[in-house]
């Protein structure tokens, strides 16, 4: 099979149960990563759930955005969301695949989904931030064409800014 044949990717409500499974899953990969390179430790139990509640994804609600989820052969594996900055810029957000279904086409599906869903908004460009140490995920948005760019936010955790016409 190749990977069309056992990929979907489709909209999803941003509060759906299972948008909320995968955004847990994200977050805490995410955050364990951060705790371990700088503390040594994992994610404390109380930190982790009051930064899983204090971001409720609304962003992507319709008419300004869109979250999507990804299935590898019927079952929810991955996510991305974008939402209007302005009428021409979209920020992509929550690009995530499950760890076991890495390297299986998943994320590259994903973001060309964000793209062509940005461009129905009227996005003429797409901007997305990330992580130094998330290295494979600069590597996927440099493989997909992002270009390094001057930052377009000042979120706590952005380290490297992207930019990319669409």
């Amino acid at each position: 099979m190749t990977a069309p044949d056992v990929w979907t990717v489709a909209p999803e409500d941003f509060d759906s149960p299972v948008a909320a499974m995968l955004w847990r899953a994200y977050y805490t990969e995410v955050s364990d990563r951060w705790y371990r390179l700088y503390e040594g430790r994992a994610t404390d139990p109380v930190e982790l759930e009051r930064g899983i509640a204090a971001t409720s994804g609304g962003e992507f609600a319709a008419p300004r955005g869109v979250f999507l989820v990804a299935h590898y052969a019927g079952e929810p594996v991955g996510t991305a969301g974008v939402h209007l900055l302005d009428d021409a810029t979209a920020e992509l957000n929550r690009v995530f695949v499950l760890a076991d279904m890495r390297g299986k086409g998943g994320a590259g599906l994903l973001v060309a989904a964000a793209e062509q869903h940005a461009r129905t908004l009227g996005a003429e460009r797409m901007v997305l931030d990330t992580r130094l140490d998330l290295v494979e995920a600069r590597a996927l948005y440099a493989r997909l064409g992002y270009a390094e760019s001057t930052p377009h936010n000042d979120q706590m955790y952005a380290e490297c800014w992207y930019r990319k016409k669409l």
